[in-house]
């Protein structure tokens, strides 16, 4: 199995992280970065970088794609480069994926129209622009598609997709041994449940009204 995990300017690192920490470990799987050109790509703030060992048409048909988010995924809404090379991968994909906005690109390229997703809170009704079915869920499966919600949100997908390939005490030894067992100090990690002046104050902040 080849998991390809796209990377381009201005990307959410945990996104992207987050799912490779996880999947990465899926018995007898190749783990790749990808990108438009092979080298270092720049995360959202600026202060990190991943490297994409190899270009785009240098991956043609992974079995797995993961597309992150980021506010750099504004500026490849129209980018048919990337969006063709997700339409071309998805075409013999097993599985294709998304964490946070990475599933506007998906919507994008076409691949979600009629289908159940989700995205980060902030950019969730964006969806219904491309036909898709936003919903609040934290890992939305719709078929060969999985997207996960805001951020972190990429850890609980990467764990529900290698139950589904591994089987779930692979995924339970995983979730084990990166001893991932939430206890936030806070409960405010969705607008359900933050303080109603918080929400408001980041909806008048974001891009969807993160440019």
């Amino acid at each position: 199995m080849q998991i390809a995990i796209l990377l381009f300017d201005r990307f959410t690192a945990l996104d992207a992280v987050g799912t490779y920490e996880i999947l990465s470990r899926t018995p007898g799987a190749e783990t790749v970065f990808v990108a438009e050109r092979a080298g270092a790509v720049r995360n959202d703030s600026g202060s990190l970088d991943l490297v994409a060992h190899r270009a785009l048409d240098e991956v043609p048909a992974p079995d797995l794609v993961i597309v992150p988010g980021g506010p750099g995924q504004h500026h490849q809404m129209e980018n048919e480069n990337l969006l063709g090379w997700l339409r071309r991968a998805d075409a013999t994909s097993t599985w294709t994926t998304s964490v946070c906005t990475g599933s506007l690109l998906l919507a994008a390229a076409g691949l979600l129209k009629g289908r159940r997703a989700t995205s980060h809170w902030l950019a969730l009704d964006t969806l219904k622009d491309y036909g898709a079915e936003p919903t609040g869920e934290r890992v939305v499966l719709d078929g060969k598609y999985v997207t996960a919600a805001g951020v972190s949100s990429g850890i609980d997908m990467g764990l529900t997709l290698l139950g589904r390939i591994a089987g779930d005490r692979t995924a339970q030894a995983v979730q084990l041994l990166t001893e991932y067992d939430p206890q936030p100090p806070y409960d405010a990690g969705s607008p359900q449940k933050a303080p109603a002046g918080l929400v408001e104050e980041w909806r008048g902040r974001s891009r969807f009204i993160l440019q």
